[in-house]
């Protein structure tokens, strides 16, 4: 991580909105792309809602929203489900299809 007098010395003489302008000017041009961070990208291939993803995978869609904007990270048992997701989106949109969540691991004794 950077310490401030790094990122004064970095941004000391930039001009940002000369910067911004060109930015614009190339995503006009369409040279631009757009980064998800991987738990958005996950919920946008299957082409759900915050609140019908985050039901299915058990928490709730202010938590959801906290892992897409960086605010918070999954634990390790939801990157595993986000992992799932990511490979096999057409589960989840069949879960929603029939009205239900996931239901939980069967325990054998």
């Amino acid at each position: 991580m950077k310490t401030e007098k790094q990122l004064l010395d970095r941004d000391t003489g930039r001009d940002i909105g000369a910067e911004l302008l060109e930015a614009v000017r190339q995503m006009k041009a369409g040279q631009g792309r757009v980064v998800y961070p991987p738990v958005a990208a996950a919920r946008a291939a299957s082409g759900l809602s915050q609140s019908q993803f985050a039901a299915l995978l058990g928490v709730s869609a202010h938590t959801l929203q906290d892992w897409e904007q960086g605010r918070r990270k999954p634990s390790g048992a939801a990157q595993t489900l986000l992992a799932v997701a990511t490979r096999h989106p057409d589960v989840l949109r069949e879960l929603v299809l029939q009205g239900t969540r996931a239901p939980p691991p069967a325990i054998s004794g």
